[in-house]
């Protein structure tokens, strides 16, 4: 029996319930993954919530979650992509909040050697949204890139794959987390109010090249017009009107995201701060905590 935590109508964290099911055995190109990390997202709760169902309407039971990590327990009939005992990352748009299931296997990536389950965990989105951003902005050596919210999960991901990449960085965070980025290698200013000047204070006579917004407030949103000036190079993780009225396009998830930045974390480039590892059967208490906003780095759930 695996056990899985799951909702049946939408609302807060305290939706969330925990029970037991029967898997079955993995059908055709499908893999049976026990999961030994499972990352939580700010998607999780917003899910839950009902946030989503315009564009994810979801047959309940639903079971939240998008990326996790194990090991590789039974693989369907003629099945030759991976073998029973292969450590791998899964990631798909719901259903990671289960100690065992069965998956599609073009969801899975192999676990790159040295990474072990809780880094990997968070690669998919952490690691996978901020690669693919700094892609699609064509980031490189001699750019200045401002990443606001630099402390989350995508955020920090961000500020080293772009270091990786050559560029000089500044991240804007609370106060609490300046010392935070400075660790990182990021050049740190506050939130709030006046923002766009305090990033020239830092830069001095460097200009800011490229932004990635992972906050999406009317003080990024403001920031980035004034520093770039129309200039275009800016994505968001918080598409919306406002965003798009700023000059900001959504990321585009690039197709192999998890391997190109598992490659990445198996060379050292980057490394997850876990903010908070707590037993699967205690999702509610973790989406809480996701969904209070202003956390450095991620929370995982242990099954």
């Amino acid at each position: 029996m695996s056990t899985r935590v799951y909702f049946e109508e939408y609302g807060g964290p305290q939706v969330l319930k925990v029970g037991t099911e029967q898997l079955a055995e993995p059908g055709v190109g499908l893999v049976r993954v026990e999961f030994r990390a499972v990352s939580v997202n700010p998607v999780d709760w917003k899910l839950v919530a009902g946030y989503l169902k315009k564009w994810t309407p979801l047959d309940f039971p639903a079971v939240p979650g998008c990326e996790a990590a194990g090991v590789v327990t039974a693989v369907g009939p003629a099945f030759e992509g991976f073998a029973v005992g292969d450590e791998v990352i899964w990631n798909g748009l719901m259903g990671g909040y289960r100690t065992e299931a069965v998956v599609p296997a073009d969801q899975l990536t192999p676990l790159p050697a040295g990474v072990d389950f809780e880094q990997a965990a968070c690669i998919p989105v952490a690691g996978g949204t901020a690669y693919s951003a700094l892609k699609q902005l064509a980031v490189g050596a001699g750019d200045t890139v401002l990443i606001h919210g630099a402390a989350g999960g995508v955020g920090s991901a961000a500020v080293q794959i772009a270091q990786a990449f050559g560029a000089r960085v500044i991240g804007t965070a609370s106060e609490a987390n300046l010392e935070y980025l400075s660790e990182l290698g990021a050049e740190p200013v506050t939130y709030g109010g006046g923002l766009a000047e305090r990033v020239r204070s830092v830069a001095d006579d460097g200009a800011v090249t490229a932004v990635l917004d992972t906050v999406g407030s009317e003080d990024s949103l403001a920031a980035t017009a004034e520093l770039l000036q129309g200039a275009g190079r800016a994505v968001t993780t918080v598409p919306g009107e406002q965003s798009a009225a700023a000059g900001l396009v959504a990321v585009q998830q690039l197709e192999g995201r998890a391997a190109e930045a598992g490659t990445l974390a198996a060379e050292g480039q980057i490394t997850f701060t876990i903010a908070h590892r707590m037993p699967l059967i205690e999702a509610a208490d973790a989406l809480e905590i996701s969904r209070g906003g202003h956390g450095r780095g991620k929370i995982l759930l242990l099954p």
